[in-house]
């Protein structure tokens, strides 16, 4: 396989321990195994990184979401890229399925950070060539970067499980989740054929706790309702809007989410959701305590491995977006 300097370079792929289950799955859908690198702690709680094969003038890629612990998931992540870096691959790419510190994207407000900018300088500063990363919270974090980012979405794999539902289009009512989450919710509408969309008059009261108030547009009453999101946190953004559509008449309410957090009370109050089904995907790993009977998890891994696939081999990454792309990778091996 050739890379974009013209060189013949083996393609690598490396885990953190934030989601080692997510990098093993796609290195099975590449065809190949995880690579070498010893991790641990010193006494003091210090992350300890060795890499134990050669990377020279490999395409070394990265896997780890700084999903909580958030603080010691990137720095982790930090210290596996300069480790990297000292060890002359032609390249390296850090495989972040789900951004931490995302949130503080803009200056809002007197004397507050843009702590996603912030990330952004620490990945280069470490050795990052590039970027690869699902689904952010905001798409402008794109530009904190001078080095490539490749922004992948999971809307096709979501879709391809709501429609495994069988809900017919004329019953289906997509609902966002606030103001700021249409854009994203017209685009599920419109994969799906829902013939409706509905949007949450959300007012937020704190960092954590949101109130819900209105349902804007199309009626909900008799109807099944899909929310979708980017993230479920503490699930109160989720569960307003599912007491919202509830308290509308809706007869189902089912809800997607890329990357299920699940932090505080979240599991709690999805618990006491009256809700069908919650779908998220494996950016996050789901602890054993937060695997509610409702909660339905969505491999990204194929989607990742093509897109690996594709920056190794120079090809176009939006093209994994259309829909004629070419079908996902199958998965080799074991």
């Amino acid at each position: 396989m050739v890379i974009g300097n013209g060189g013949t370079h083996k393609l690598k792929i490396f885990s953190g321990r934030a989601n080692r289950p997510l990098a093993e799955n796609i290195a099975k859908h590449l065809g190949s195994n995880l690579g070498n690198i010893n991790l641990g702690n010193f006494p003091d709680g210090e992350t300890s990184v060795r890499i134990d094969e050669d990377v020279r003038g490999r395409d070394v890629f990265v896997v780890q979401p700084t999903c909580p612990p958030v603080n010691q998931n990137l720095m982790e992540l930090l210290i596996i890229l300069d480790a990297f870096k000292r060890a002359s691959p032609a390249r390296i790419t850090a495989v972040i399925p789900y951004y931490g510190y995302a949130r503080q994207d803009r200056k809002d407000m007197g004397r507050v950070p843009i702590s996603a900018k912030l990330v952004a300088d620490l990945l280069t500063t470490a050795g990052a060539h590039r970027v690869l990363c699902l689904d952010l919270h905001a798409a402008q974090i794109q530009g904190f970067f001078n080095i490539p980012v490749d922004h992948l979405y999971a809307f096709k794999d979501i879709t391809a499980h709501v429609r495994s539902l069988n809900i017919p289009p004329e019953d289906l009512v997509v609902l966002s989740t606030d103001e700021g989450n249409v854009k994203k919710a017209l685009k599920y509408q419109e994969r799906l054929k829902a013939s409706q969309l509905a949007v949450v008059d959300k007012r937020r009261s704190s960092a954590t706790e949101t109130k819900a108030a209105h349902l804007i547009g199309a009626p909900v009453d008799g109807k099944t309702v899909v929310v979708f999101d980017d993230m479920i946190s503490t699930a109160g953004t989720m569960v307003n809007a599912i007491e919202v559509a509830r308290r509308h008449g809706a007869k189902k309410v089912y809800a997607c989410a890329t990357h299920g957090l699940l932090v505080d009370r979240a599991v709690e109050n999805l618990r006491k959701a009256q809700i069908e089904q919650i779908a998220i995907t494996d950016t996050i790993p789901l602890a054993p305590e937060k695997q509610l009977p409702n909660i339905k998890v969505i491999s990204v891994a194929a989607l990742l491995a093509n897109a690996i696939r594709r920056i190794h081999e120079d090809q176009s990454i939006s093209d994994l977006f259309n829909d004629d792309a070419p079908p996902p990778l199958e998965r080799r091996g074991p």
